[in-house]
């Protein structure tokens, strides 16, 4: 008789040295918060949040190893040390040439699109970010989306759905010119999406098409350890590779990358370009002294680049990696058995709530995913944020609003800072507003900034 293998629980793979208290609140307590935040969780005081999930940019926990490299900072103005700590980190790691640190990836994005981006490009790209397609809108380029048709399914459980979809990617060639593409936006772990991750068979595919039309590839690496972790445990061929391996495949196959190291590299603050073409280089350490600061610091601290750069490598550590990918699909899985809708398959760092489908009586223009985060903070002090009609903006030509067939509530878990207790209690609150779900009431916009809306836009109750 077969023998059954019994399953074993799994602890998070750190031990806690230091706590921060949290301020448990009221009802009262934030429904007035809510009020006076315009309904927008981004506008929320943090202590009125209990469990902040708004984000995994700079809110992650650094580690005793990168503690103790802070106090090593070399603050020298030109030349620091901790420089060429983080230059030799990004060339073992990701092995691109030569690195421009910025203090955090917007402005990485900023440079790059200043140099490669001309009035009239267009871009395509696996799916749009909110920052990335900003730059490249101010530099006068068009973001194009050519992801594969099934990231815009969030009921689709194909593996890979970051995957670019190879015939619109050359359609978009063929239709503008090589010329006017100024490059492909290739994003790991692609956010918008829902975390979702692209294959390395895609991406090699892409490569061989854009090397036939002599045109450049940059990556947004964000979230590119979380990518590998995905590749590792569901592409044919890759199960027995180690994460650092594969992260450095998938750079090698790149002409370039942004980085926001407040996510994977496990800081509060930082972020870099990094870039194999010196004439673009050359460029870009120039723009960055008139944007950020020295090219050998690029508006980050000593102790920030020596923090960045250990954080890079434990970034590439299976133990850690398994751990910080297996908290959010915890997080999904009790709300899958709860029976609420969420972006499947479960992404890299966060759950996505189905807001369409949660709310279904909402209209889109009635904002559904944001009246949704404002609902989940109203019972239980959760903070979410909305991805879906408010972050997609406004169309530049007839100022129409954008209505992506997404319309999602982001669950974005930082590393290293919350336990499964945690995730207990942010189920049990989803699971009670899903409950009275119909009694969930739109909202209205009172007040839209000219750009990333999401950030400061206000809100009222619709009725």
């Amino acid at each position: 008789m077969e023998e059954r293998v019994k399953k074993r629980s799994w602890a998070e793979p750190f031990k806690i040295k230091m706590v921060e208290l949290v301020h448990m609140t009221t009802l009262e307590e934030r429904r007035a918060a809510l009020q006076e935040a315009g309904y927008n969780t981004f506008l929320l005081k943090s202590k009125d949040v209990y469990i902040d999930l708004l984000t995994d940019s700079g809110t992650s926990a650094m580690s005793d190893r990168q503690w103790a490299g802070m106090m090593v900072g070399d603050e020298a103005y030109a030349g620091s040390e901790n420089y060429y700590h983080l230059e030799e980190a990004v060339r073992t790691y990701y092995g691109y040439k030569y690195l421009v640190p910025t203090h955090q990836g917007r402005a990485a994005e900023h440079i790059i699109s200043k140099i490669l981006v001309k009035p009239g490009d267009v871009i395509p790209g696996n799916m749009y970010f909110t920052t990335t397609r900003l730059h490249q809108e101010l530099a006068g380029g068009t973001f194009v989306d050519v992801i594969i048709d099934e990231a815009h399914d969030p009921d689709s459980e194909h593996p890979f759905k970051g995957d670019i979809d190879l015939q619109k990617l050359e359609t978009v060639i063929k239709k503008y010119g090589a010329d006017k593409i100024s490059y492909v936006c290739v994003a790991t772990a692609v956010n918008m999406a829902g975390g979702q991750p692209i294959s390395l068979t895609n991406l090699k595919a892409v490569r061989s098409l854009t090397q036939k039309y002599g045109i450049r590839i940059i990556h947004d690496m964000t979230r590119v350890a979380e990518n590998a972790y995905f590749i590792k445990e569901r592409e044919p061929g890759y199960g027995d590779k180690s994460i650092q391996e594969i992260v450095k495949e998938i750079c090698s196959l790149t002409d370039g990358a942004t980085m926001s190291a407040k996510k994977d590299a496990l800081v509060n603050i930082g972020g870099f370009l990094a870039i194999n073409d010196w004439e673009v280089f050359e460029e870009a350490r120039n723009l960055v002294v008139v944007y950020e600061g020295l090219h050998t610091y690029g508006g980050l601290a000593g102790r920030d680049m020596e923090a960045m750069a250990i954080g890079i490598a434990e970034s590439v550590n299976w133990d850690h990696i398994k751990a910080r990918v297996g908290q959010v699909i915890y997080l999904g899985n009790k709300l899958l058995d709860m029976g609420v809708p969420i972006v499947k398959p479960i992404g890299s760092h966060g759950v996505f709530l189905n807001a369409k489908k949660f709310l279904p009586h909402l209209k889109q223009d009635a904002f559904p995913a944001q009246a949704l985060a404002a609902e989940i903070y109203l019972d239980s002090g959760v903070r979410s944020m909305e991805r879906g009609i408010v972050s997609a903006g406004r169309n530049k030509e007839t100022g129409d609003h954008y209505y992506p067939k997404l319309e999602l509530v982001r669950l974005t878990i930082p590393r290293r800072v919350y336990t499964q207790a945690h995730m207990d209690v942010v189920a049990e609150s989803i699971e009670e507003v899903y409950s009275k779900r119909e009694k969930v009431q739109g909202l209205k916009m009172v007040y839209e900034p000219k750009y990333l809306r999401f950030f400061q836009a206000r809100f009222e109750p619709l009725g």
